[in-house]
């Protein structure tokens, strides 16, 4: 990519109580630091090899080149459910991809909440707020586990964090996007079922207005991960897939080749918001501190 390019894309990203818990983890580290708002992409079944240097996603190799990229991040498992447990809990829980009952165990929502953070989850297709069941036009419920969640589904001031993607303009343009953001695109919009070209489309379309907004640019954090890689790769579990990090704060071009997988976003995205009681593997995961300037 050339200098004109680059400089393109960095003026368009910088221009419940009682329960059980996770024992209190290391101390945060001083480079990620508190962020005030951190937004989650999980795309879909594509290896990093697939993704990054292909000419069919421009806009996420910009993303990739200008800031962060971990060149050895690797899934937990097959098939996708099981990642987006481990994204949300810290654990696998199931790799039934038809898995529809409802959990109670240590999980992100219960996290933020107890810390006094906000959390909204957006998803494309979901029929209305507050929606805790199954497959719908292009929604996958088992790409958006916080529904399958018991301190989501049986609390009803939680249950309505769960809201159609079109919120997510609205808040943005209104200054009311919660502390983090779990985006969940359709079956097509995350490379699922339609082509990287169209998902790369999709980011370029409504994460590019974020990346733009006074909101990120002031401190935001954006994470782009797919979930797992093909099912023949199964290196540490779920294959090699790529993994982006945008902000301001976010040191220019970096490149770690450090191993992490689902449990070291999960911990990332808590400890970026003050949270320092991490669910699960997250408790133990490898910092991912080193992506950030001090």
């Amino acid at each position: 990519m050339g200098p004109g390019l680059v400089a393109g894309v960095l003026a368009l990203a910088i221009t419940g109580c009682g329960r059980a818990t996770t024992p209190i983890g290391p101390a945060p580290l001083p480079n990620a630091g508190r962020f005030d708002h951190v937004i989650l992409v999980v795309e879909e079944n594509h290896g990093y090899g697939d993704v990054i240097g292909d000419s069919a996603m421009p806009y996420l190799n910009s993303l990739a080149d200008s800031f962060g990229l971990a060149t050895r991040y690797f899934a937990d498992t097959h098939p996708s459910i099981g990642n987006y447990f481990m994204l949300a809990t810290g654990q696998v829980v199931t790799n039934d991809d038809g898995y529809a009952t409802v959990v109670d165990v240590d999980n992100v929502a219960r996290r933020l909440v107890a810390s006094g953070r906000t959390w909204k989850s957006y998803a494309e297709d979901l029929p209305s707020v507050g929606y805790v069941g199954g497959d719908t036009g292009g929604y996958a419920r088992k790409h958006n586990v916080l529904a399958l969640l018991s301190d989501v589904v049986h609390d009803s001031v939680q249950r309505a964090n769960l809201v159609p993607f079109n919120r997510f303009a609205q808040d943005l343009a209104a200054g009311t996007l919660p502390d983090f953001a779990n985006i969940v695109p359709n079956l097509c919009h995350d490379g699922h079922d339609c082509s990287l070209a169209v998902a790369d489309a999709w980011l370029r379309d409504h994460i590019g207005p974020l990346l733009a907004s006074p909101t990120f640019q002031a401190d935001g954090m954006l994470i782009i991960a797919f979930d797992e890689a093909p099912g023949s790769d199964t290196a540490h579990g779920g294959g090699r897939v790529p993994w982006v990090v945008v902000s301001p704060r976010a040191r220019r071009g970096f490149r770690s080749d450090t191993l992490f997988q689902h449990a070291s976003t999960l911990r990332l995205v808590l400890e970026s918001l003050g949270v320092d009681r991490w669910p699960g593997a997250a408790a133990d995961a490898p910092s991912m501190d080193a992506f950030f300037t001090p």
